[in-house]
């Protein structure tokens, strides 16, 4: 379990670093929120012989992203860092084409630790994560877009999903004879198993 958490969080943290990277530079954009590294640590003579070690945050622990939907938090809503992490979401949303979601940003300020990876079941790259693929959904939903969704660009999630709903609408319209093998892939995508074991 922790060598996951490692990877994890060391994987969400290079996206970080590109994200940072784009958005630094624009005008009035400001401080972008980084993911603290996690090491992992081998302890052959103790009982338990992996441990994770970090840097500690000092100050207001804030959980910023949405992780079920029923989780929302004002300061996420109205903090500037709870509006740049959600935007991240969004860039990360977007440059994987909707196949990866980092989640459960939450830490002191614009510090992150102790994040989540949601992937599609097949996972990314070689990447899978360790969140349930129906977090990439509900923030497909939930999402709202702010000023810094804007400053770099990002398409409105609402606008390419109901797209994405007339145009497969369409196509079932105009060649009945495919429309079961349409409507049996999307179930396939849907299948929810995006768990990951934690045991080692």
């Amino acid at each position: 379990f922790v060598i996951q958490e490692c990877y994890v969080q060391n994987t969400a943290r290079e996206y970080a670093k590109i994200y940072a990277a784009e958005a630094e530079p624009l005008e009035g954009f400001g401080e972008v929120p980084e993911i603290i590294p996690i090491f992992l640590v081998h302890r052959p003579a103790n009982n338990i012989p992996y441990a994770t070690v970090e840097e500690e945050l000092v100050g207001e622990f804030v959980k910023y992203s949405v992780r079920d939907g029923k989780e929302v938090n004002f300061l996420r809503r109205d903090s500037e860092a709870g509006q740049k992490c959600c935007t991240f979401q969004h860039w990360v949303y977007e440059k994987t084409n909707g196949s990866l979601l980092v989640t459960d940003l939450q830490g002191v300020g614009m510090k992150l630790t102790d994040v989540g990876i949601a992937t599609l079941a097949k996972g990314y790259k070689g990447f899978k994560g360790n969140c349930s693929i129906s977090f990439i959904e509900q923030f497909r939903a939930l999402h709202q877009c702010n000023k810094y969704c804007e400053m770099l660009g990002l398409q409105s999630l609402r606008a390419t999903h109901q797209k994405q709903r007339k145009a497969t609408s369409l196509k079932s319209k105009n060649l009945p004879n495919s429309s079961t093998i349409k409507k049996a892939v999307p179930k396939k995508a849907r299948d929810p198993r995006g768990f990951i074991s934690s045991e080692h």
